[in-house]
């Protein structure tokens, strides 16, 4: 019998490691969709790894909330100052809240941006706060914080 509960015990904790590996990877894939949008510059897919009525927040404090206006608020940007902009993820942590909330911050580089004025912009760096939720199996931003950290002269 103390077997029996030994090996149910480590098949519920194997069990338990194989769903929060499916739900990395689905959070995963949601930063590579994240990333993928940005560089082809598609406000509309951009929008989609967002949930239905998600909070997004700038580096500058601006923001927008729900899908559709978070696609509106990026439009006009990714035409302009970052059309030839090219973001990379270089590092994301993963944090469970509970099996269907997730903490994730995501360290992020951007070359190709220009000011308003035109001009290219040098190197950004900054760090990405999301809160995911998974949602009909699927995970999304619920939340997203974004801000710049500074570039250091060695990097």
């Amino acid at each position: 019998m103390r077997y029996l509960t030994v090996l149910f015990f480590f098949l519920v904790l194997s069990m338990d490691s194989i769903g929060q590996m499916s739900d990395s990877s689905g959070i995963h894939q949601v930063l590579v969709d994240f990333i993928s949008a940005w560089n082809s510059h598609d406000a509309k897919a951009f929008s989609m790894v967002f949930a239905e009525d998600a909070d997004f927040t700038n580096v500058r404090g601006m923001g927008a909330h729900g899908r559709t206006n978070i696609d509106s608020f990026h439009a006009p940007v990714f035409r302009t100052l970052f059309k030839d902009s090219y973001q990379k993820i270089t590092r994301s942590t993963i944090r469970f809240i509970r099996a269907d909330v997730a903490a994730v911050d995501a360290w992020w580089e951007m070359t190709g941006s220009t000011n308003p004025a035109g001009q290219p912009v040098p190197l950004r760096k900054g760090l990405l706060n999301f809160v995911m939720t998974r949602s009909g199996g699927k995970w999304g931003i619920a939340v997203m914080h974004n801000m710049d950290l500074p570039v250091s002269s060695g990097s």
